[in-house]
């Protein structure tokens, strides 16, 4: 089986329920950023030494699947899988965990004392930017709130994981 159609060679990408679309349409955009998400969590896995921190990213990554396969079905009867409540309180459960951690610091941090601090930070400015595109979205598409919901909640859990795993903190300084 190959993996080209020529389908898309005019510009246009098949949505998971047949409907054909710009490839550059905002539901794409939407969709492709949460896969460029799923691809970033991919890499900064594995720098994570400790397990739980390994196999939370992995699981997110699961989820984000059923984030992206709303994202990508236009025919709401045609979504399998859906995000649930439950799952928002499993990243805020984990969110206050890793900022109790940390003892719920404030202010703002210059990103990335070490590589998998880094890596985190740039998966959460990437999870931001999903979200905007989402949002944009939902102005226009009716969009699963909890989709929504599941996407502010995870940048703050990203947030919070990364800012654990800083090796030396460092403080904004506005006058450097």
């Amino acid at each position: 089986m190959s993996i080209y159609t020529r389908t898309g060679d005019k510009g246009t990408t098949s949505l998971f329920d047949n409907k054909r679309v710009p490839k550059d349409h905002i539901r794409v955009e939407s969709y492709g950023t949460v896969d460029e998400l799923v691809s970033f969590l991919g890499l900064a896995k594995n720098y994570m030494e400790d397990e739980k921190i390994y196999a939370l990213i992995e699981q997110i990554q699961n989820k984000l699947f059923t984030v992206a396969a709303n994202l990508a079905t236009e025919d709401k009867d045609k979504i399998k899988y859906h995000i649930v409540e439950e799952d928002i309180e499993f990243l805020e459960g984990k969110i206050d965990e890793y900022m109790n951690k940390i003892g719920n610091p404030t202010g703002f941090i210059v990103p990335g004392s070490g590589i998998k601090s880094g890596y985190l930070h740039v998966c959460r400015t990437i999870c931001r930017r999903a979200e905007r595109r989402i949002i944009t979205l939902s102005s226009h598409e009716d969009i699963d709130p909890l989709v929504v919901k599941y996407v502010n909640r995870l940048s703050d859990l990203l947030y919070a994981i990364a800012r654990y795993l800083e090796e030396g903190e460092v403080k904004v300084d506005y006058e450097k």
